[in-house]
């Protein structure tokens, strides 16, 4: 398996916990390919939260890195605090023109922005901060209401734990539905959110109690295969279908069609990687009728057909 380098960018100011993320998620596993470093411009960083972080690799490491990360700035700093050293903004767009793949997580994107990576892309950041995005790079196009955006060898995360989506993204367009499930299950991470949902819901989230719907959620993924209607999960979760829509967008960001549409492409995404079963076969044990809807719906999500998807993960390397 040949080895993938990711380099996480450690700069004064940075949060931990988006520094941790990419390092848990590309960490070593027999399953995957990945080299993960820590490297900055500096031997030591100054952390948000009265952290300091030793930095054993330089930026050179950056310059050998087939992804870049750069982690966001934390609490108490503004989204980019101060000029970034012009070392680093020269390695960011070098690593552009190279054709490498760079990731910024959170307010990281500013730090992107400030290289000239997101002109003229689409790109995202923590909700609080994307009219800061938009006022200092007007060549920036900011969706605002999205958890990540893959805009091909550049990606940007919103805020924080979306950080999580993205990471997890980028391993399942690299190897597949089933690595990125089996990482997402050993960090007790939520299931595949699509990059699309919304980052921010000003609802709450429910808990435990008789009105969330995990064990509605979790008795639909048992039952992908069969007609499942909004009536009928309604009846499962014991309330109204204008209730259970109304819980729905508050819990997962998404509509239950919607949400069960993806899970249903995660299930014919595992299908494919993992077994032989004909098109047709797999369209209909993931829920999606016909091997023509199937294909519809690979075109929309994915912009592949399923039989090119198969043909890439059946081998695990990254693209």
């Amino acid at each position: 398996m040949t080895v993938h380098r990711v380099a996480v960018l450690a700069l004064d100011g940075m949060a931990p916990l988006d520094l941790a993320i990419p390092v848990q998620i590309f960490g070593p596993r027999t399953e995957t390919p990945y080299q993960v470093s820590v490297c900055g411009p500096a031997s030591t960083v100054s952390a948000a939260g009265g952290l300091a972080l030793a930095v054993t690799s330089g930026l050179d490491v950056l310059h050998a890195a087939d992804t870049l990360i750069v982690p966001g700035f934390g609490p108490g700093f503004s989204p980019q605090p101060g000029p970034l050293p012009q070392a680093v903004l020269d390695a960011l767009a070098t690593a552009r023109d190279r054709g490498r793949r760079v990731v910024s997580i959170c307010t990281g994107a500013f730090a992107l922005a400030a290289a000239g990576l997101l002109d003229d892309l689409h790109a995202t950041t923590h909700w609080q901060y994307t009219d800061e995005l938009e006022r200092r790079y007007p060549a920036v196009h900011v969706e605002r209401d999205v958890l990540y955006v893959d805009e091909g060898n550049v990606l940007t995360s919103a805020g924080v734990c979306c950080g999580i989506d993205l990471c997890l993204h980028i391993v399942r367009r690299d190897l597949g539905a089933v690595v990125a499930n089996q990482i997402a299950r050993n960090i007790v991470a939520a299931p595949h959110r699509e990059g699309g949902q919304a980052q921010y819901v000003p609802a709450p989230v429910a808990v435990t109690g008789d009105t969330a719907l995990a064990d509605t959620r979790a008795w639909a993924l048992e039952r992908l295969a069969q007609p499942l209607t909004v009536t009928q999960l309604a009846r499962h979760a014991r309330m109204s279908e204008r209730s259970l829509m109304r819980r729905f967008v508050e819990e997962t960001g998404t509509t239950p069609l919607k949400w069960l549409v993806n899970a249903r492409l995660g299930l014919a995404r595992e299908l494919l990687e993992t077994t032989d079963q004909s098109i047709d076969v797999v369209a209909s044990e993931a829920g999606l009728g016909s091997a023509a809807n199937l294909r519809l719906h690979f075109r929309r999500a994915l912009n592949t057909t399923p039989t090119a998807y198969r043909r890439a993960f059946t081998r695990h390397a990254p693209q």
